[in-house]
């Protein structure tokens, strides 16, 4: 599997849960605009808190490039009533050994205020889903799904814009072969595919293993998708493209983004395996918010 960026992939802060958006309350232009108000007073909340989080993770880059290295890639990264604080509890402590007594105080204080700050900005997005109805990057743009020309496992050519376009919505599932959880949850993808169908919508698989057509890698996840009974399609590209690049920066698997038909990504990205019942909702949520912005 390609791991590449170690410190720039712990700067990436993946963990934030999207729900899906509710209407506002009441329809008085009072309501309304106490309604904002709130929702724009959530927002610069959650903007804060993520601030601080990523100021965690710039500070001392080398020793949590090293409590990345000492994380378990073959087990869930999140369980339900966890998160991603908690993960970096974990993994300190089961490294322990590798740092200094200053070294391991200085990482557990900021896991711990990581964990605080990751229960606040679920709180928020319970209470305000709407301040994550558009994700935007950095540029304050709204953040593409990186195109590519590829193919499936049996071969046959696969164009993101094609695929994209063609759906309401389209869940993109990041695996390897050799992940448990990501296996684990194959079954429940097929599932899920099928119902995508009756809504217009599709699911595809991205095996890391097999970028740039690696005969011996397809051969393997084709026998894995067999066994697991799981008939959705799952393609590769060059490991040199835009999307394979992407693919290269994602540091936990299993990883699910979910797409619209313009290519956008909708909310964040899913980490974890949906056989968790927070993944599993998270991913639901979004994909009805996609479908319906579609039908709107």
């Amino acid at each position: 599997m390609k791991m590449k960026k170690l410190t720039a992939l712990l700067l990436a802060t993946l963990m934030v849960l999207s729900l899906a958006a509710c209407g506002a309350k009441g329809d008085s232009k009072t309501e309304n605009s106490g309604d904002t108000a709130q929702t724009e007073e959530a927002a610069a909340t959650h903007k804060s808190l993520m601030d601080r989080e990523n100021e965690i993770l710039s500070e001392n880059t080398e020793l949590w490039e090293k409590v990345f290295l000492a994380a378990d890639k073959g087990m869930a990264m999140i369980e339900d009533g966890k998160n991603y604080g908690d993960f970096l509890l974990d993994t300190i402590e089961s490294a322990k050994d590798q740092f200094s007594d200053e070294e391991y105080a200085l990482l557990k204080k900021s896991a711990q205020e990581i964990s605080e700050i990751e229960n606040k900005l679920t709180e928020l997005e319970k209470q305000h889903p709407e301040i994550l109805n558009e994700e935007t990057d950095a540029n304050g743009d709204v953040q593409k799904f990186p195109s590519f020309e590829g193919k499936d496992l049996d071969g046959n050519e696969v164009k993101s814009d094609e695929l994209f376009s063609a759906n309401a919505v389209t869940v993109v599932n990041f695996w390897f072969t050799t992940c448990s959880p990501c296996v684990g949850e194959l079954g429940e993808l097929d599932a899920l595919n099928k119902e995508l169908a009756d809504k217009g919508g599709a699911l595809i698989g991205v095996n890391a293993f097999t970028l740039d057509g690696d005969e011996t890698a397809i051969a393997d996840a084709k026998d894995v998708l067999a066994k697991k009974g799981a008939t959705y399609q799952n393609v590769y590209f060059d490991s040199s493209s835009p999307a394979g690049a992407f693919t290269a920066n994602i540091f936990a698997f299993p990883t699910t983004y979910v797409v619209d038909r313009n290519g956008n990504i909708v909310g964040e990205p899913i980490v974890g395996a949906i056989t968790e019942k927070n993944q599993a909702e998270t991913l639901q949520s979004l994909i009805d918010q996609a479908i319906a912005a579609d039908a709107g």
